[in-house]
């Protein structure tokens, strides 16, 4: 059934565009939030918690309640932006448990304790408020064809925002975006009052944007700052934090540099063919080429700081025709390639943001794994070396890696130490194959590897840090108080506990199968949103399936669904990555969407069968924040162990599906028609 005065087909159309930009919006704001605010670089599941709780309000609160959310929807966004506009922030390393990279000591902008419950707050109320308009437009329709154009609307802005992430462009080409689509959805009545906060969205944007130096890569925001003109030193700052340098070759190879430590330590190597991940602007490039390399692989994840390099750099590394440039994620160029080297080096791979909004694996995460030095050893020539440094900040990474480094070669590493905690390991391939002035040593009790279920590199022990627990307690208060003061009753929401349960346990499959990729495939921009978009497609013929089948046996289904977690659950990811490329896309295929949509046949009957169904999706979207915070288990089971707990959510909406008021029992067991809309 359509809205008073407008057709149904009227209606499709304003919730599909309504549900593309909801999506489009979250994905900007983690995007661009996590650019200009340091915390938000590693908690960018902050803003993706935020995102749900407030499209959650907005499906709970009823219809005939909570106009003036609509009425002022981009005025929370627009606050938003300009706050962030107007206080950037960095962030210091406070915490010795986990470790920031880029921290650095004097943090811009305001303090955390009021800048982040400020950015979560007005990410809820912006999204409370595009939320509400979906689910004035969601209740509409009938529940499963609602559904259907959710979906297809949260598939748009996905597909989007992928394609301008592909293009490079800059943040305000996705506000000017945001605020079209906005104002076709307030329609005329509230052309002028979505209008003026809609233009300071734009107006703040393009200041950003027109800053000399600054683009967008599809990983950061960088700007490049020119240090000195005459020497052609370069500084380039991603996502507000400095980055990398660009030096000339002088500087890169001056007695006791760290670039040069992998060539002095291993003299007897011929340094024919060197492999460097994390090649970035070209610097290790450069010394390679100096070293008399024939051939360089080149490995770098972010095609714009490469680029960069090609433009700038004065040694024009990129421009020798001895160098192959790959814009791929290391670790899957390691899994890809046989070629062997007489020398592969780590170049400060380290990273400014996480894989997603909705996991703690860091774009580098995999490449400081036991399992990834292994892969690093197997392409080592004979005599060949594996070299990794960095700014380490803590010894006890250090000893975590030259440990790991020890076990696997069988002999300690060459280490040379830059102040008290930056260092350059060296490893070659038998202890004759390097010349040590120093080899390492453990400062204290050696942490174990990472592994590749568990790529937790930078934190010290198996737990949560206090700073996660903090935070997530905060906002699972916060979340309560919000549905309180919403108006909604708790009480109301029991009888669907089932689709709350369904929503964690669906956050955290997602949340699993992007790690899985990510370990399968690498840790690119592209596989990323291609899982997104694979799961979207996987839910959405969850729910055609559904709406052409006239009985459904839950029972079956159940069953089902169990059995494709328990082969996820059994099929360990070594085998998986051990496959050729065409049996490893499909294993992973299989294994990841077949769960996705036997859960969605389940969530879309029940949909169909709830006495509301926009109260009940608001529900699923609450238990997908919920969610959320349970993936943060991960840093201490490893992220298969995640499954267990999907499993255990999945049996307990089982329970709360039979046992509840709208069970199939008292519904009717294979109920055919849409769902009674309120």
């Amino acid at each position: 059934m359509g809205g008073a005065g407008q057709p149904e087909g009227s209606v499709r159309g304003r919730l599909l565009l309504a549900s593309a930009t909801m999506l489009f919006v979250e994905l900007a704001l983690i995007r661009w939030t996590g650019a200009n605010v340091i915390h938000l670089s590693y908690f960018s599941n902050f803003i993706l918690l935020g995102s749900f709780l407030g499209i959650g309000l907005g499906f709970l609160i009823p219809a005939g309640r909570g106009r003036w959310v609509k009425r002022w929807a981009p005025v929370p966004l627009a606050v938003l932006v300009v706050l962030v506009r107007v206080f950037p922030v960095q962030v210091r390393q406070t915490s010795g448990q986990i470790i920031y990279f880029t921290a650095v000591k004097d943090p811009s902008g305001l303090p955390e304790w009021v800048t982040l419950p400020c950015l979560f707050l007005l990410t809820a109320l912006s999204m409370t408020s595009i939320g509400k308009i979906t689910a004035d437009l969601f209740r509409r329709l009938p529940s499963l064809d609602a559904y259907r154009f959710d979906l297809l609307g949260s598939l748009c802005g996905s597909v989007f925002f992928a394609v301008l992430s592909l293009l490079r462009a800059p943040s305000v080409a996705w506000g000017a975006i945001v605020a079209v689509a906005m104002l076709v959805l307030g329609g005329r009545r509230n052309s002028f009052r979505y209008a003026v906060p809609l233009a300071a969205i734009v107006v703040a944007l393009a200041r950003e944007s027109l800053t000399p130096g600054i683009s967008w890569s599809p990983y950061y925001k960088i700007e490049v700052i020119e240090r000195s003109a005459t020497q052609h030193t370069y500084q380039i700052i991603a996502n507000g934090v400095p980055h990398q340098g660009i030096a000339p070759l002088a500087t890169l190879m001056r007695p006791a540099s760290p670039y040069e430590q992998p060539y002095d330590e291993t003299p007897k190597n011929p340094h024919k063919r060197v492999l460097v991940i994390g090649a970035g602007n070209g610097n290790d490039v450069a010394v390679a080429l100096a070293h008399g390399a024939q051939r360089v692989d080149a490995v770098e994840i972010d095609p714009r700081l490469q680029q960069i390099g090609a433009q700038l750099h004065p040694a024009k590394p990129y421009a020798d025709p001895r160098v192959h440039v790959h814009i791929n994620d290391g670790r899957a160029f390691l899994e890809q390639s046989s070629a062997r080297y007489d020398l592969v080096i780590l170049a400060l791979p380290d990273s400014l943001t996480l894989v997603s909004g909705a996991s703690n694996l860091r774009l580098e995460s995999y490449l400081f794994t036991q399992q990834a030095f292994e892969a690093a050893r197997s392409h080592l020539a004979p005599h060949g070396a594996f070299a990794m440094y960095n700014y380490y900040r803590q010894s006890w990474l250090i000893d975590r890696f030259g440990g790991g480094l020890d076990t696997l070669y069988g002999h300690a590493p060459c280490m040379t130490k830059f102040g008290k905690t930056a260092a350059v390991l060296v490893a070659g391939r038998t202890a004759a194959d390097q010349s040590c002035v120093q080899t390492w040593r453990a400062s204290g009790p050696v942490p174990a590897p990472a592994s590749d279920d568990r790529p937790f590199p930078y934190l010290l022990h198996r737990t949560i840090p206090t700073l996660y627990l903090g935070t997530l307690g905060a906002i699972l208060l916060v979340t309560l108080l919000s549905v309180r003061l919403t108006g909604v009753r708790i009480r109301r929401t029991f009888r669907y506990t089932d689709m709350f349960l369904m929503g964690a346990a669906f956050l955290l499959l997602e949340t699993k199968n992007v790690i899985g990729f990510a370990l399968y495939f690498g840790t690119t921009w592209l596989v990323n949103a291609l899982v997104f978009i694979g799961v979207l497609i996987a839910v959405l013929a969850g729910v055609e399936v559904r709406r052409r089948m006239r009985r459904v046996n839950q029972g079956a289904l159940q069953l089902l669904l169990f059995a494709t977690l328990a082969v996820a659950w059994l099929v360990p990811a070594h085998l998986v990555l051990a496959l050729p490329f065409a049996a490893r896309l499909a294993a992973a295929i299989v294994l990841a969407f077949a769960p996705i949509f036997c859960a969605n046949l389940i969530f879309s009957d029940r949909l169909a069968l709830a006495a509301d169904p926009t109260a009940a999706f608001g529900a699923n979207l609450i238990g997908a924040l919920v969610g959320g915070t349970l993936e943060y288990l991960a840093l201490l089971t490893g992220y298969q162990a995640l499954l267990l707990v999907v499993a255990l959510l999945y049996a307990g909406a089982r329970i709360a599906m039979r046992s509840g008021p709208n069970s199939p029992t008292q519904v009717g067991q294979g109920h055919t028609d849409e769902a009674v809309v309120t």
